[in-house]
């Protein structure tokens, strides 16, 4: 075995400065051991060389229990050297090989500030780097630059008693699509405000212009990062944000500025989305959605908050889908309200997967069901052709539409007689948002509440979180039958099922599970550390599961969440075990809670 050029192409080595790699290189030495060799024993001699395996695997244990199994490119031995004590039994699970360094040589190793991290870094800090050499693009805009960068000009202002005419001539004159209106509150008018609400009301242009304006004005401050103003932009629904630097309006930035800093992100979409002209521009929508994905991916955005930008935008079609319908149909009956389920309620969906929706109105359109049956069956065949798939499990509007009262009824009874099919029902629900419509979800709130506070039913949601769990260690393997994990059975659900159960429990309402997580550690149920480890794992785990699935997209296989670790690299194999520990971990305590 050439040790040298193992260690080369392998990592954190690989990214050492040529003086240490060739230090490294020199110094190592190839070693290898059969099955059943106990290589260090806890309490015993410790390890006095970093060893890092090339073939086989090598066992961690701890009173018993398999704590890792160290396979090809992944390394052991680091704790040793550190802290001068053997305090894990280390064992040859399968014939193995590698290379191994003396402990004077990593000590001079350990000096490089990167290499050391690779190994020192707290959980949370390790899976926040671990995707970095896996970028699916080549794009990569700058989008933690702060958004005041953007401002090219001055803010433009007209005074109170200024006319409508007289603001669009100030736009003329300063080539601009907005101005700001002096007031209490400040407003701003734009170019769509003279178009909609004076053109298009036959209207003179001796209307006010604060008659028209915008209030309040929606701000952000300049160092505002450009992704969180994408996202600002988008929740508002508007095109322009005032920048505001030291206590004071000092630019505006349109929706345009921000689609120029990233020609495929979600403003240049949103764009898109709101000139749909007809169901005919559908279709396609899925894979621009996956584009974005993998510039934001490329450009180091966490994917969390790509998701999030996914969602906002899928809430923007949703609203445009919703619009088309009344247009056929004619004004609602009553109030009304679409909701998203699933990871899309969540606002944790990267590419498009199943719909999972429902509709809601108030109990005084319930004799005009027939209205919502078929408002619902438009909104739910153009998601489709948009390229949402159908729900497998029927969970959709077309199926799921009721009264307020009636959806409040549901959910009490599920609560009330938790069987399996309520218990899976009920967990859809408990996760939606509105997306759209204005209908008031106060009663079905205060029903989820209720829901929380029946022990007996907090218990069975418990007890269905746990089914779901990382696979045993031993089962993580590189090569043989049980070499594949499914990312989001094994990982992502843990956490997400665990997070709404003890939500549900405290009452909380954020529908994230980052969010959830936060309020679970500040009402001391979470502890800090862990709470910071599974919110990494989760970040991890998504753009692992997101890079995967947009390397299918470009590669014209079908998406799914499973993954052999033979096609990870040994940092993100590694990373995938450590995430797993410490869902593990998270589930031993929350059974404890739970007494289960």
């Amino acid at each position: 075995m050439d040790a040298a050029a193992f260690l080369r192409a392998t990592p954190p080595f690989d990214a050492l400065p040529r003086p240490l790699l060739d230090e490294a290189c020199a110094l190592a030495e190839p070693c290898s051991w059969p099955a059943g060799t106990w290589l260090a024993r806890a309490g015993g001699e410790p390890l006095h060389h970093l060893h890092v395996v090339r073939r086989g695997a090598v066992r961690l244990e701890r009173h018993g229990q398999t704590i890792q199994l160290v396979e090809e490119g992944e390394t052991f031995g680091f704790a040793s050297l550190v802290t001068g004590a053997a305090t894990l039994d280390v064992v040859v699970e399968d014939d193995a090989e590698g290379v191994r360094i003396p402990a004077e040589a990593c000590r001079r190793l350990f000096a490089d500030p990167a290499f050391a991290r690779h190994f020192a870094a707290g959980l949370g800090e390790r899976l926040r780097g671990s995707l970095d050499r896996s970028p699916v693009a080549a794009f990569q805009p700058d989008l933690s630059a702060p958004v005041g960068d953007l401002v090219r000009k001055a803010a433009v202002w007209v005074g109170p008693g200024a006319t409508a005419l007289e603001a669009a001539r100030t736009m003329r004159a300063h080539r601009i699509s907005s101005v700001l209106v002096e007031g209490d509150p400040p407003g701003i008018v734009t170019d769509r405000d003279l178009r909609n609400r004076i053109v298009a009301e036959g209207l003179d242009g001796s209307v006010p212009a604060a008659a028209i304006a915008s209030r309040p004005l929606r701000t952000v401050a300049a160092g505002t990062p450009v992704y969180q103003a994408w996202m600002e932009l988008l929740d508002a629904g508007h095109h322009h944000l005032a920048v505001v630097r030291d206590g004071a309006v000092r630019g505006v930035v349109t929706s345009t500025d921000l689609m120029r800093s990233a020609a495929t992100g979600p403003m240049a979409l949103l764009r898109r989305v709101e000139r749909l002209a007809s169901r005919d521009a559908l279709p396609g929508y899925a894979a621009r959605v996956a584009e974005m994905s993998s510039s934001l991916l490329a450009a180091r955005l966490d994917p969390a908050v790509i998701a999030q930008l996914v969602a906002r935008l899928n809430d923007a079609l949703v609203r445009t889908l919703a619009r088309w319908a009344e247009a056929d149909l004619g004004d609602a009956p009553a109030a009304w309200a679409w909701l998203a389920f699933g990871s899309e309620g969540r606002m944790e969906q990267t590419l498009l997967t199943d719909q999972d929706n429902a509709l809601v109105f108030a109990d005084a359109g319930a004799a005009r069901r027939d209205w919502f049956q078929a408002f619902a069956e438009r909104v739910n065949a153009d998601l489709e052709a948009a390229g949402f798939p159908p729900c497998p499990g029927g969970t959709m509007a077309r199926a799921w539409n009721a009264p307020l009262s009636e959806w409040s009824e549901r959910l009490a009874a599920w609560s009330t007689d938790p069987g399996p099919r309520a218990l899976l029902e009920a967990a859809v629900l408990l996760d939606f948002r509105r997306v759209a419509g204005h209908l008031d979800l106060g009663p079905l709130e205060e029903r989820m509440a209720a829901a929380g506070a029946q022990p007996g039913f907090l218990r069975s949601m418990a007890e269905q979180a746990l089914r779901y769990h990382p696979p045993p260690g031993l089962l993580l393997r590189v090569r043989g039958g049980a070499s594949t994990v499914d990312l989001k059975l094994h990982g992502l659900s843990p956490i997400v099922f665990l997070a709404r159960c003890y939500a549900l429990e405290l009452g909380l309402r954020p529908r994230g599970t980052l969010e959830r997580l936060e309020e679970l550690e500040r009402a001391g149920r979470l502890d800090p550390d862990l709470r910071a480890t599974l919110s990494e794992a989760f970040r991890f785990l998504l753009g692992l599961r997101m890079r995967l699935q947009l390397r299918s997209v470009a590669e014209g296989r079908p998406v799914g969440d499973a993954v052999p670790l033979g096609d990870l690299g040994p940092v993100e194999r590694s990373r995938l075990k450590e995430s797993f520990r410490a869902i593990r971990e998270w589930q031993e305590q929350a059974a404890y809670h739970h007494r289960l």
